[in-house]
């Protein structure tokens, strides 16, 4: 595979997946995290398909399109390992959805990013609310939903926030085989994403 076919393929199940997120927040409150701003794309797309929400904006530097630029209410500046974790009196609420797209390519840099960023998305989650990850995170009380076929393993990684009570009853068992399920409808309605990606 051609690295411009791996790119489309990238973007495609990338999209897929948020616009999955965007669907399943519907009767959950809460703002959305975007960790990493960078060329701006995935920003543009969340306004587009979560225009009532508030999303904020993480990033240490601004290299994206004018266009894709947010507001200064909702643009963090810093690095975000430090932003993140002090956030809270400028948010207020926790969020309903979490995007992070922080991997390096480095195995060592992304394995560090994982043990910091973990505990801070599960500080500033809503319980049942979502986090896209491009890195593996190590997040208790979550159940993490699988990749459908045609999403290379390890490209991305689907989290969901059990609630308090749900994780002490004992139920999460029964949440996460829930999960698996839906995990076969997210793999046959990517599947037809792909197949319409690569018929154009």
């Amino acid at each position: 595979m051609s690295r411009l076919d791996s790119f489309i393929r990238r973007l495609t199940a990338q999209k897929h997946l948020l616009e999955d997120v965007a669907a399943r927040l519907e009767g959950l409150d809460g703002c959305v995290l975007e960790l990493g701003l960078g060329n701006g794309r995935t920003y543009s797309h969340l306004r587009e398909i979560l225009p009532e929400r508030e999303i904020y904006v993480f990033d240490r530097d601004l290299a994206c399109h004018p266009s894709c630029i947010p507001d200064s209410e909702h643009m963090i500046f810093g690095e975000i390992r430090e932003t993140l974790a002090f956030c809270g009196p400028r948010i207020k609420t926790k969020a309903a959805f979490v995007h992070a797209d922080l991997g390096s390519g480095d195995p060592t840099t992304d394995l560090a990013t994982s043990s910091w960023l973990s505990p801070l998305i599960d500080k500033h989650l809503a319980d049942d609310g979502y986090v896209l990850s491009g890195l593996p995170l190590q997040l208790e009380g979550f159940t993490e939903f699988p990749m459908p076929d045609g999403i290379r393993p390890g490209r991305y990684y689907l989290y969901q926030k059990v609630s308090e009570e749900k994780y002490e009853d004992g139920s999460l068992r029964n949440v996460s085989a829930a999960r698996r399920g839906e995990g076969h409808r997210i793999g046959s309605d990517f599947g037809r994403a792909m197949d319409r990606a690569n018929a154009r």
